[in-house]
């Protein structure tokens, strides 16, 4: 058993959950504008951009919801572990929530680059 507190890596998961839905608020906006640029005259190219930023959308969105997923079971767990082991966690959990940490920041990374390529797409449409 390790001994950290079980509340501060639950209040991660939270924090985590938490810019994940703005995350996803974000991109659901930014597929409303990207339909917005679509329904105007474009260029092949820019047509294939807006191929490419939908699915990058979609994807992200995807990847964005089983993150969350995967936090809310790891803090289930770990509230779990908090009372059958008095308060302590299990290396394991400790271990996956190192793991996720490392998940959610390439996510956020991810997020930040499609943000950025997006915004140049429509700075130039």
């Amino acid at each position: 058993m390790v001994q950290v507190d079980i509340s501060q890596l639950s209040s991660q998961c939270n924090v985590w959950r938490e810019k994940l839905r703005q995350y996803r608020e974000e991109l659901n906006i930014d597929e409303t504008k990207l339909r917005q640029v679509a329904g105007k005259p474009l260029s092949k190219e820019q047509l294939k951009d807006v191929e490419h930023l939908h699915n990058q959308f979609h994807i992200q969105l995807i990847n964005i919801h089983d993150l969350k997923q995967s936090i809310k079971v790891h803090d289930r767990k770990m509230n779990f572990e908090k009372v059958a082991f008095n308060g302590n966690v299990n290396e394991d959990s400790y271990a996956k929530h190192e793991s996720l940490l490392t998940e959610f920041r390439l996510l956020e990374e991810t997020l930040i680059d499609l943000k950025n390529e997006f915004n140049v797409f429509l700075e130039n449409s």
